[in-house]
């Protein structure tokens, strides 16, 4: 008995501390209060707020989360694509890093939680185990990404697939990336030294809103993410014959809008006619010579189809293009494809992360539901070099990239605890 007496009072400590662990949970409203508090910079006199990445609103928002990090007692620096990157030091002298963060630049009269949540959960996890004086054995990395919005430029740069030729591309602001990359602090002439080795970091988080509404719908707290969509986009030129809208018979037309109409069409039903998730999209149309009385000469449309298996994509390009020879055919209208430099290839996320993110959830007393991303994030790029995993909170309506946006205060700790968590558990089971 004494002997049971005296190995309890020496696991005492330790059994203490394994609790607090399992227990310890973020702060909803100083999470909530951040969220808010970062919505500020850039507002305006109408309520909207514009903080496009390389603004003079992006910087101070940028420099208000170095101060913070700062503040928590992190190593704080901008590498040379503009991350900015916060280190917790950890206890393991080999140990790698476990990192997590979003973004917090913005689409132009966007809203206050697309990446913003993922960020402001990043500081408050920091935040929890400081207050908790919870030391981790690997070091915990904060990355908040630079121009997310405008072509995940800082992952992108992280992960070694930015290219010069990108630096050109001009954002709202007027700014081109190269530009924006030197005005946030970075230099353009050292982008190769961001990238990091494969495997150098043992893990990476990232916590989002949906964007969609498939969780609200359901009433589930937590998407799991099994990957990113990959995605592909071609211009369909459509070439037939322009003239008089009055006098060319009916039967007699080579109509290039009208053939595009009927591939818009079959898109969509040949879209739906595979099983799965796949979506397929013709989002832009442009008519010459565009005048009411006469007949489309030639339309150029785009095509972009998203899917997890970028075989998945090429099954059903296939067979649009073989539904455009019938529709060429019968209209007399060429139909070509131009592939255009727009790509992504699908993201995996990492399996190991993926279930324990589940085991989280459920020990929280959480729903969570498997489900792929259908939009683009960080975590794309990052998936590319390391172990990488993605939780999803929902999105109020199913609305994002609009003022409308919105999720609970309920919903972003939920999340915020499935990342603390997560972090922790990965923590003792990582190398």
């Amino acid at each position: 008995m004494a002997a049971r007496l005296i190995l309890f009072l020496f696991l005492f400590p330790f059994n203490i501390a394994i609790a607090q662990k399992t227990h310890l949970r973020v702060d909803q409203n100083r999470l909530e209060n951040r969220i808010l508090e970062l919505a500020k910079f850039g507002l305006q006199e109408n309520g909207e707020t514009e903080r496009v990445a390389f603004s003079d609103a992006d910087i101070e928002a940028r420099t208000w989360i170095m101060n913070t990090l700062e503040s928590f007692g992190l190593e704080t620096s901008i590498d040379f694509a503009g991350n900015i990157v916060g280190v917790r030091k950890g206890t393991g002298k080999t140990a790698k890093l476990i990192s997590f963060g979003s973004h917090i630049d913005r689409v132009p009269n966007g809203g206050n939680y697309d990446g913003c949540v993922g960020s402001m959960a990043a500081l408050e996890v920091i935040k929890t185990l400081n207050e908790n004086n919870i030391k981790t054995k690997h070091p915990l990395e904060v990355i908040i990404f630079s121009n997310e919005e405008g072509g995940v430029m800082g992952s992108r740069a992280m992960s070694g697939h930015l290219s010069k030729k990108a630096f050109k591309v001009v954002n709202s602001t007027g700014f081109s990336m190269g530009e924006g990359i030197m005005r946030l602090g970075g230099d353009t002439t050292r982008i190769a030294e961001v990238q990091r080795k494969k495997n150098a970091m043992a893990a990476f988080l990232e916590l989002h809103i949906e964007q969609g509404g498939i969780l609200e719908k359901e009433n589930i707290n937590i998407g799991i993410v099994e990957g990113i969509v990959g995605l592909k986009w071609w211009d369909v030129v459509f070439t037939g014959f322009a003239n008089h809208a009055g006098t060319t018979p009916m039967n007699a037309r080579q109509d290039a809008l009208l053939a595009a109409a009927k591939f818009t069409v079959a898109v969509n039903e040949i879209t739906n006619s595979f099983e799965g998730n796949q979506v397929g999209t013709v989002g832009r149309i442009k008519a010459e010579p565009g005048a009411p009385n006469v007949i489309p000469g030639k339309v150029v449309a785009s095509l972009e189809i998203r899917d997890l298996s970028s075989k998945v994509i090429e099954k059903v390009f296939h067979a649009i293009k073989a539904k455009a020879a019938e529709i060429s055919a019968a209209s007399n209208v060429s139909i070509e494809f131009k592939p255009l430099d727009t790509t992504a290839d699908p993201a995996l996320t990492d399996k190991i992360i993926q279930k324990e993110i589940e085991t989280v959830a459920s020990k929280l007393g959480l729903t969570f539901k498997y489900m792929p991303s259908g939009a683009g994030h960080d975590a794309q790029d990052m998936a590319t070099i390391c172990p990488t995993g993605m939780i999803f909170v929902p999105s109020k309506g199913g609305i994002s990239h609009s003022p409308n946006e919105f999720t609970s205060a309920e919903d972003m700790a939920d999340g915020a605890n499935v990342l603390l968590q997560t972090i922790l558990a990965l923590d003792k089971k990582l190398d």
